[in-house]
Order: C-alpha cells, then sequence, then structure tokens
C-alpha cells in the first residue's frame, strides 16, 4: 500500500500509520500471542469493537505491520502474526509502557505488572531482544503447524 503522509516529519509518519486508538494495542496483544479474532477481542481489557478491529486489521496488514496464516484444521480462523516490520515496534511500545509508569499514578494490570518486574534489572536492550527473539521464535512455529502439516502428523 502507498502512504500518504501529511509531513515530511519521521514522528508524524509514524503516527499517520499507526496513531489511531487502536492500532497499537492491536500490536501490543499480537505481542501477547492473542493472534486470533476472537482472542483479540475477548482477550484484551480494552472492548475493541468487531468493526473497529476488522478495519484495523486490514489497515495494519495492508502497510506490512502485520499477515495472517489460515488455521490448518479450520480454514475460516485466521492466526495473525507480526511481521518484522511490526516487532520492531515492540521498542516503541516498550518506550510509552516505561513513560507511563514513571508518570501515571494508578496501578497497572498485571501483565504489565509482572513485566516491570520481571525486567526491572535488565537493559531495554536486552529485554527488547528477548522479547523480539521469543516472538519470532513462537511466530515460527505458528507458521510451521498451519503452513507445514506433515511436520506435526503423530506417529504410530
Amino acid at each position: 500500500m502507498n502512504e500518504t503522509f501529511r509531513s515530511t516529519c519521521p514522528m508524524t509518519n509514524l503516527l499517520d500509520l499507526v496513531g489511531d486508538k487502536w492500532s497499537l494495542i492491536v500490536i501490543r496483544d499480537l505481542l501477547l500471542s492473542r493472534n486470533t479474532f476472537s482472542q483479540l477481542i475477548q482477550e484484551g481489557e480494552e472492548n475493541i469493537s468487531t468493526n473497529i478491529l476488522t478495519n484495523r486489521l486490514k489497515k495494519l496488514k495492508n502497510y506490512g505491520f502485520i499477515d495472517f496464516v489460515k488455521n490448518r484444521n479450520d480454514h475460516k480462523v485466521k492466526h495473525y502474526y507480526l511481521t518484522n516490520k511490526g516487532i520492531d515496534l515492540n521498542r516503541v511500545l516498550h518506550e510509552m509502557s516505561l513513560w507511563s509508569s514513571k508518570y501515571l499514578t494508578h496501578d497497572f494490570n498485571e501483565v504489565s505488572t509482572i513485566r516491570f518486574e520481571q525486567n526491572k534489572d535488565l537493559s531495554r536492550d536486552l529485554i527488547l531482544s528477548n522479547e523480539r527473539d521469543a516472538y519470532k521464535k513462537e511466530r515460527a512455529k505458528l507458521l510451521e503447524f498451519h503452513l507445514n502439516p506433515e511436520s506435526h502428523k503423530v506417529q504410530f
């Protein structure tokens, strides 16, 4: 998809692509292994509507941030996953989370609280590297399972 930008500012350009209310939430949820439409609707606490989610998934796919594979057992079910371009946005999400934890004075959800606690003594680069590598490993398993049915046959 050809992107149209309102200026030549790199920050404005990124906001033109993912700066709406929902796109980064969808990317966050994919990083949390919520990869089907049902999981994205049911497991996120923000209560995104189905029509908005459908729109954002199409938009993110068109911009190359995500893709999908159809479930090998039920072709109606799509498993969405982040492309490398989408995975690279984890750095942005991480910095936004750090800013929020520093300046907003309320309790965060369990996922965020655990993540902050587990990573409190690690460098940003190590946290992001570990998360990127773990996500890519899970993505490879997902794609292998749905694209190569022979690889998961039970042998008797």
